[in-house]
C-alpha cells in the first residue's frame, strides 16, 4: 500500500487489511485471500429457495391454506380504494407464531429479532418485517377465532385417524404467573398502595413545566394510571374472594390480580394459573384446554368433559384421571354421562387423620366389631358405641357412632383410643352411593388397572410438550384472558406438530 493510500484509509477511518504473514529467508511466502468485512455486497436472493421442500414452515403454510381463517379477517379496516396503511396478513401472522412456538420462541421482541435472519421466517415474510407490537397484540386479540381454529385443526386430525376419542387422559398442571409473591396484598395494604399511587399520579402536576418534558410527563402519568387500574382490579378480586367461604386470609396481587398462589409440583407455593389439558391417547392430540384460578382439580372434570364434547362432537369412550379428580361427586356425575371414568381411588386419608389425633393402629375402625341387629359397634375394650345420627354427603352417607364419655374416661386404653377428646370415641361409618361402590369394585380389576397405567404417559406427554418444547413454564402475559390465549397458541402448536410429523411429511415422502 502506498503512502497516499494509507493516508486516504486513515482519513476514512478504516483499517488497512492485515498483511500476509512473512516467511523467514529461504522459505516460500504464502499468499492468502484477505477477508474484507468493510465491503458492501449486493446479492440476488430467491426467497423461495431459503428453505427446503420438506421444511416445517412450508407445512404450516400449507395447513393454514386448508382452513377457514375468515374470523381473523373480520376486524380489518384497510380496504381497496380507501386511504390507510395496508394491514399484515393474519395468515402470515398465524404461521409465524406457530413456527416460532415450534422452535421455543414465545416473546414478541425475540421473534422480531429472530425473524430478521432465520430462513423459515424470512421465507414466510418474503424478506420483509413485522413490528413486534403487531406480533404481540395478535397473540391476545382473537380469542374466539383462535378457539375456532383449534377446533378446525382437531377435526382435521380426527379425520386423519390421529384422534379417535377411545381414551382421553385429563390432567391439570400449574403454570407460574408473571407476578411475585410479594405483590400479593391484603385489603388494608391495598388501601395504602392506592394512596401512594394517587400521590404519584398528582406529583407531576405540582411540578413546574420546565422541570419535566412533555414526553416524560405523559409517560409518568400513563404509568401511574396503569398502577391505579391494577390496584382497582386487585380490590375487585378481594371482594370476589370475600364472597367465597374460606378460612385463609384474602390477598390479591397488584401485578396480576387474577393470579392465585398455588402449590407447585416441588411442594412450594407460587403465583400461578391452573391449566387443564385433555389429551387423546392415540397420538397425543390435545382435544380441549382451559385455564382456571382453582387451586384444586376436583371441580375441573365436569367442565372439561363439556369442552371435549363441544370441540370433538362427542364424549370419549373412556376418561382417564388421577386421584385429584376421583371424588365421589365426580364419580356420580360422570356416571350420568356416556363416558366411562377410569381413575385412581385416591389416597385414604382417614387413617392419617386418626394418627394426627393420637389414635394407635390397634384402635383403628377395622378392630371394632359391629352388631347389625343392635346397630351398634363394640370397641376392643368391650365398650358399646351406639348409633347417634347420620350426615348426607355427595355420593355417600356418614353414620356416626359414639361411646359414652364416662366409659372412655374410665377406660385404661383412653390414651391409645381417644386421647384428644372428652366426648367419647367417635366412629364414622361411610355408606357410599351405589355408583361409587361400583367404581371402586371396577378399579380393583386387573384390566382396568392396566388401562389406568396408560394415563401417565398420555397426560404427561402433553405437559412435557407444553413446558419443554413450547417453553410454557411461566406465562409472559398477565390476566386470565391473556394467559388463556398463550395456552391456546401452545396447544394449537402441539397439534400442528403432530400433523406435520404423522401426515404431511409422510405424504411428502410417498412416491407419486
Amino acid at each position: 500500500m502506498s503512502a497516499e493510500q494509507a493516508v486516504l484509509v486513515e482519513a476514512l477511518g478504516e483499517r488497512p487489511p492485515a498483511p500476509s504473514p512473512t516467511a523467514p529467508p529461504g522459505e516460500r511466502k504464502l499468499r492468502l485471500k484477505p477477508v474484507d468485512r468493510q465491503q458492501v455486497c449486493l446479492r440476488m436472493i430467491d426467497p423461495d429457495r431459503l428453505v427446503e421442500e420438506d421444511h416445517p414452515v412450508r407445512a404450516i403454510w400449507d395447513l393454514l391454506g386448508r382452513l377457514d381463517l375468515s374470523p381473523f379477517y373480520e376486524g380489518i379496516k384497510a380496504v381497496e380504494g380507501r386511504p390507510g396503511r395496508d394491514c399484515s396478513d393474519p395468515r402470515v401472522l398465524i404461521a409465524l407464531w406457530l413456527y416460532a412456538l415450534s422452535r421455543g420462541v414465545r416473546e414478541a421482541r425475540a421473534l422480531d429479532e429472530w425473524a430478521q435472519y432465520e430462513p423459515g421466517c424470512q421465507w414466510l415474510l418474503g424478506l420483509g418485517r413485522i413490528n413486534y407490537h403487531t406480533l404481540s397484540d395478535f397473540v391476545t386479540q382473537y380469542e374466539a377465532a383462535l378457539d375456532e381454529l383449534f377446533v378446525q385443526v382437531l377435526h382435521m386430525l380426527m379425520s386423519e385417524g390421529l384422534a379417535d376419542l377411545e381414551r382421553v387422559a385429563h390432567e391439570g398442571t400449574k403454570i407460574r404467573a408473571s407476578a411475585a409473591r410479594a405483590s400479593f396484598k391484603r385489603e388494608e395494604r391495598l388501601g395504602e398502595c392506592r394512596k401512594l399511587a394517587e400521590e404519584h399520579l398528582a406529583a407531576p402536576k405540582q411540578r413546574p413545566e420546565a422541570e419535566l418534558s412533555a414526553a416524560r410527563r405523559k409517560a409518568h402519568q400513563r404509568a401511574a394510571e396503569e398502577r391505579l387500574e391494577r390496584i382497582g382490579r386487585a380490590e375487585k378480586e378481594l371482594k370476589q374472594q370475600a364472597a367465597q367461604p374460606a378460612a385463609q386470609a384474602k390477598k390479591a396481587s397488584v401485578t396480576d390480580p387474577e393470579a392465585r398462589v398455588m402449590r407447585q409440583g416441588d411442594g412450594g407455593f407460587a403465583p400461578s394459573y391452573n391449566v387443564q389439558i385433555s389429551t387423546d391417547a392415540r397420538q397425543g392430540v390435545i382435544v380441549a384446554y382451559e385455564v382456571s384460578q382453582a387451586q384444586e382439580d376436583s371441580r375441573e372434570l365436569q367442565p372439561a368433559l363439556e369442552r371435549i364434547e363441544e370441540n370433538a362432537g362427542r364424549l370419549p369412550d373412556q376418561t382417564l384421571v388421577d386421584g385429584g379428580y376421583t371424588t365421589r361427586q365426580n364419580i356420580v356425575e360422570t356416571a350420568e354421562r356416556p363416558t366411562e371414568l377410569v381413575g385412581s381411588l385416591g389416597e385414604d386419608r382417614s387413617k392419617n387423620k386418626l394418627e394426627r389425633h393420637g389414635v394407635s393402629p390397634e384402635f383403628f375402625p377395622e378392630h371394632f366389631s359391629f352388631d347389625a341387629a343392635q346397630n351398634c359397634f363394640t370397641c376392643p375394650a368391650g365398650k358399646p358405641l351406639p348409633y347417634k345420627g347420620s350426615k348426607k354427603l355427595v355420593g355417600a352417607t356418614e353414620k356416626h357412632y359414639r361411646a359414652k364419655p364416662s366409659d372412655c374416661q374410665a377406660c385404661p386404653f383412653r390414651s391409645q383410643c381417644c386421647p384428644k377428646t372428652a366426648c367419647g370415641r367417635l366412629l364414622i361409618q361411610i355408606e357410599e352411593h351405589p355408583k361409587v361402590a361400583e367404581f371402586r369394585r371396577k378399579m380393583q380389576q386387573p384390566e382396568y388397572r392396566a388401562i389406568y397405567r396408560q394415563r401417565g404417559p398420555v397426560a404427561e406427554f402433553s405437559n412435557a410438550c407444553l413446558k419443554e418444547k413450547k417453553g410454557l413454564r411461566k406465562f409472559l402475559r398477565r390476566g386470565l384472558a391473556k394467559v388463556r390465549a398463550e395456552t391456546a397458541w401452545a396447544c394449537l402448536s402441539c397439534n400442528v406438530a403432530i400433523w406435520i410429523r404423522v401426515v404431511w411429511k409422510v405424504t411428502l415422502q410417498a412416491p407419486t
